[in-house]
């Protein structure tokens, strides 16, 4: 039987289903659930767990989901760490699947390579940076520059060609003392342009929905390495 994979999305994300779809497992399904979001600012982003998630993730569980991924990176940290792990624990206990925070994913990624000090780039306007950052230096990263493209409307962070986020990146960190760069948010066509970016700056790279794959395989069992270079 093939396991069942449940994203958890903004309404208005159009990258995240294409980067699981192409990567996941060939005997695994992805089942979407979204909810309702236009432009990622905090105040919107605050009315989309508290009005939104809950319908979202009632009509989820009806898939009974093997895993379940609340793919929304901004999001997860917005309120903290604390809040983000009950988040994930009352996800888990509604789908009775295995859940998983993109942000905690990644914070795990992070840690797996061995880094400390590291970069971030970002779609986002400066208040939810603000959120990343504090979520990454709660779990003791030292994060040495966030660099943002100040972008609220959704739909304008999915049509990000991956060769401009690259160049976005080099400019802001070819000569930066980091130990990797940390590119955010599901929405974000970075996955496609890691290759680029750990060429230009000669140091790892994650993005959102890379350690969230990480973490997808893991829980299903599959090998990581797979999305590692993927």
């Amino acid at each position: 039987m093939s396991a069942r994979v449940g994203l958890l999305v903004p309404s208005s994300n159009t990258v995240a289903e294409a980067d699981f779809y192409r990567r996941l497992p060939a005997d695994a399904t992805l089942h979407t659930a979204r909810m309702y979001l236009d432009e990622v600012t905090a105040e919107d982003e605050a009315v989309m767990l508290d009005e939104h998630l809950p319908g979202a993730l009632r009509d989820l569980a009806t898939t009974r989901p093997d895993v379940v991924v609340f793919a929304c990176t901004s999001a997860g940290t917005l309120r903290g760490n604390a809040y983000e792990k009950e988040l994930i624990r009352r996800i888990g206990e509604r789908t009775q699947a295995r859940a998983i925070s993109v942000a905690a994913a990644v914070r795990r990624a992070i840690a797996a390579r061995g880094a400390r000090r590291i970069g971030v780039v970002t779609p986002y306007v400066e208040a939810l940076n603000d959120s990343i950052k504090g979520s990454l230096e709660e779990d003791g990263f030292e994060v040495a520059g966030i660099r943002s493209m100040g972008i609220t409307a959704n739909v304008e962070i999915g049509a990000v060609e991956p060769a401009r986020i690259a160049e976005f990146a080099a400019a802001n960190f070819r000569s930066a003392d980091v130990e990797l760069l940390f590119v955010s948010c599901t929405n974000f066509r970075a996955l496609d342009a890691r290759e680029q970016i750990e060429q230009d700056l000669g140091v790892p790279m994650v993005t959102s929905n890379h350690a969230a794959l990480e973490a997808v395989l893991e829980r299903l069992g599959a090998a990581t390495e797979a999305t590692r270079r993927s």
